[in-house]
């Protein structure tokens, strides 16, 4: 598997609550990570107090611009509502570079959560349409962030799929994937088939819902 223990990683979204929990386990796991905000106070704000819950000094903070700049592989984990803003204002930064998209858009009304039309055909494939010089992939949809951010769960119990159509891209987020004890990165595909992977976390908010859980996904026989 390739070697990923060398990279920094930045995320976007790192004060939410996806973003928080992979940052942390990613320190955990002996990365330098950079926790990136739109407030560079709010930034450095999380990085404490993830510094604090890991025991790890490797977590820092900065604006979404410097993170886009200082990382070596990002993670977008924003609100849709903030995905495409977010990406063009980082196009010329983030030129090169591997994008990992784990933005899943979805609408909540009285029957639940259900997935939203996205004009590119999903988040991914905007985040492609938007960074033409960037390697864009797409994970980390179906992991649960109060796990993550739970150290008391020493094993996430969770497949994690990678979609894109850069191999060597998607070999090295399956591996940074692994980084998390108890993750398997999967190959799930092209990113032309991403939109029901994003869509299916309706289907896992509904079924955690259900059954007071926070269900991740496993795929047999591989």
């Amino acid at each position: 598997m390739t070697e990923v223990t060398s990279l920094t990683v930045g995320v976007f979204g790192g004060t939410g609550p996806q973003g928080r929990g992979l940052a942390l386990r990613w320190a955990k796991a002996g990365l330098k990570v950079i926790v990136g905000s739109r407030k560079l106070e709010r930034a450095e704000e999380t990085a404490a107090e993830l510094r604090a819950l890991s025991g790890v000094e490797t977590i820092s903070g900065l604006d979404n611009l410097e993170t886009a700049r200082q990382a070596d592989i990002v993670l977008v984990a924003v609100p849709w509502e903030g995905h495409r803003a977010l990406l063009e204002s980082l196009r010329e930064a983030l030129a090169g570079k591997i994008v990992i998209d784990c933005v899943n858009p979805l609408g909540f009304d009285k029957q639940g959560p259900y997935a939203l039309p996205v004009e590119e055909g999903s988040a991914a494939q905007q985040a492609l349409a938007l960074l033409p010089e960037s390697r864009v992939t797409a994970a980390f949809h179906h992991v649960s962030a109060v796990s993550l951010e739970d150290l008391s769960v020493s094993t996430m119990d969770s497949d994690v799929l990678v979609l894109g159509d850069d191999r060597e891209a998607t070999d090295l987020v399956r591996a940074l994937a692994e980084t998390i004890p108890g993750f398997r990165g999967i190959y799930g595909g092209r990113l032309r088939n991403a939109h029901q992977v994003e869509a299916f976390t309706a289907n896992l908010i509904a079924i955690n819902r259900r059954y007071k859980a926070h269900a991740g996904i496993r795929i047999t026989d591989v």
